[in-house]
Parts: structure tokens; C-alpha cells; sequence
């Protein structure tokens, strides 16, 4: 069970609390971003006493599983936020959804609000490549704060994608599970309380920036030619036009600095992009276009 955390002092003890109660024994690691706000007197004095790896520097939750991976020696790989808090039957039902079929390459669990309303059981497409959060049954892929997964096609695959820092990672192994002809499920009673959005903080211009960059980072790595294309020239083009339109949302990102931020970004991440999606495309035995067809826009 890897649990990655960032100024995450207040929170951590919690799920380190709720990982002590589960009911099937595991192996906790923690990753230290890098935190400087006591997180690390909290966690060595906590009486699970987890094995924990402190960083040097804050390298997102992507960077911090993707480094996590090589010292993974379990068949199955936990990935948990520090905002999570699973119920103790948590890790039991992950593994049962694994081990009760062997196409199944991750389990999602359920996320839950602190009035127990369900807010997540997993990551759907939306029609333009957006991963979002769903409540539906049958979801496109996992949601990264809470979920399992099987070590060995995660590595086969090609491991975590560091590049994207944080956000869209889960919705990046999905895609490539899908290509690969594995499947995503949830297991529903899998339970987690989860805070959401603790350490990035959603709606900040940082999570905007991340969220637009790493959706088409992904679509140019996984999605059909066209698709990614199309998308990608519709960033573009709005880009261009936002500083001549009155009426626009009013959030973040539609400013054009920030566009303009993550066309840079992308620029450069452009040819480490495209050598992965050839790698990607080894590893393909279901089309692009057929997983786009079957789960972009479904709920």
C-alpha cells in the first residue's frame, strides 16, 4: 500500500489510523513530498510505524508513485491519498475484485463525503477526453486517491507517467489498461471517506493548469490521432480568440496567461509524448478507436 502525502500533518495520522484497521494484512509505504510543515514528526510517531520514503523535493503524486514502483514487490500495488480514510473491509474487497478475475488489471473503490454521499466510484471520458469523476457502475477507469492494482501489467505497461506531476495519472493507466486489453471495475464495498482536493486544492489556478495540460498529454499518448488532434487545435484556437471575446467563464482556465502556459508546457513535453505513445501502441490490443467509441461520453 503506497500512501503519497504533502504538507499532509493532520491528515496523514488518519489514514495511517484507518490502514491499521484493515481487516487483510498489507504492507504500508509512505512517500514524503518533501513536506516542511511537520509532517514527518507525525508519521514517526505513529504507532504503525510505516516504511517511508522522503523526497527531496515535491514530484506530485505521479512523480511519487512512479518512483514508488521499483521497490512495489507485491503482486498487488495500493495507491491512497493522505486525505483518504478506507473502512476496514476496504483492502479485503479490492483484492477479492482482483483475484475473482484475472482481466481485471484495477480495482476502484467508493468515495464517499463526510455525509456518506457517494462523490466517486471511479473516472469516466467525457466527449472531448476529460477524465471526470462518475457514480455510474461500470466506469472507464480507477480514481487514483483510493484504488488497487495489479503490479505486474502496471509495469509491463510502462509504470506511472512522472511527467503529468499530479491529476489525470489514473485516467493515463486506464487508458493504456483498456488498449491492452485489461479491465477496470469497481468494488462496491470498497469504502473510503475522502476529504478530495486537501493538498492541490481544487479550483486553484495550479489544479486548472495541471487538469488542461495533463488532458491533452494524455490524449496525444493514448487517444485516437484525431482525436488528440482535434483537441489540441481547440485548445489552440480559443487561446487565440479569448482576448477579443466579453463572454467567457470567468475561471482560471480561460485566462489566456495560463493557456498559454500549458501550450509552452506542452510544446516541450511534445517529443517525450510522442516516443511514449509508440510504446504505448506496442502494448495495444484493443484500437484507439474502439475504446474511444465505447467510453467517451458514457457515464
Amino acid at each position: 500500500m503506497v500512501v503519497v502525502t504533502w504538507r499532509g500533518r493532520g491528515l496523514i495520522g488518519r489514514c495511517l489510523d484507518a490502514l491499521a484497521a484493515q481487516t487483510r494484512p498489507h504492507r504500508v509505504l509512505v512517500v514524503d513530498n518533501a513536506s516542511t510543515d511537520g509532517t514527518a514528526d507525525e508519521l514517526a510517531a505513529h504507532p504503525l510505524r510505516p516504511r517511508t520514503l522522503r523526497m527531496t523535493r515535491n514530484i506530485g503524486y505521479a512523480g511519487a508513485l512512479a518512483a514508488t514502483l521499483p521497490h512495489v514487490q507485491t503482486p498487488f500495488m495500493g495507491w491512497l491519498n493522505d486525505d483518504a480514510e478506507p473502512e476496514p473491509g476496504w483492502l479485503a474487497a479490492l483484492e477479492a475484485t482482483l483475484d475473482s478475475d484475472a482481466t481485471v488489471a484495477a480495482a476502484a473503490s467508493v468515495l464517499y463525503d463526510g455525509h456518506r454521499g457517494v462523490i466517486s466510484t471511479g473516472v469516466a471520458l467525457t466527449q472531448i477526453g476529460y477524465g471526470r469523476d462518475t457514480t455510474g457502475a461500470s466506469p472507464f477507469g480507477f480514481c487514483g486517491g483510493a484504488a488497487l492494482l495489479r503490479t505486474d501489467a502496471l509495469r509491463r505497461l510502462g509504470g506511472v507517467p512522472r511527467s503529468l506531476f499530479c491529476y489525470y495519472e489514473d485516467t493515463d493507466v486506464s487508458w493504456r489498461l483498456r488498449l491492452a486489453g485489461y479491465r477496470v471495475c469497481t468494488a462496491p464495498d470498497a469504502w473510503v471517506r475522502h476529504a478530495g482536493g486537501a493538498s492541490a486544492g481544487h479550483g486553484t489556478p495550479a489544479f486548472h493548469r495541471w487538469n488542461e495540460r495533463n488532458h491533452l498529454l494524455v490524449l496525444l499518448r493514448c487517444a485516437p490521432a484525431g482525436v488528440a488532434a482535434r483537441e489540441l487545435a481547440r485548445f489552440a484556437g480559443l487561446t487565440l480568440v479569448l482576448p477579443w471575446r466579453r463572454n467567457h467563464p470567468r475561471t482560471p482556465n480561460f485566462t489566456p496567461r495560463l493557456r498559454l502556459q500549458v501550450l509552452a508546457e506542452l510544446t516541450a513535453h511534445l517529443p517525450a509524448t510522442l516516443i511514449a505513445r509508440h510504446r504505448i501502441t506496442r502494448h495495444i490490443t484493443v484500437p484507439r478507436a474502439a475504446v474511444w467509441s465505447t467510453w467517451a461520453g458514457k457515464r
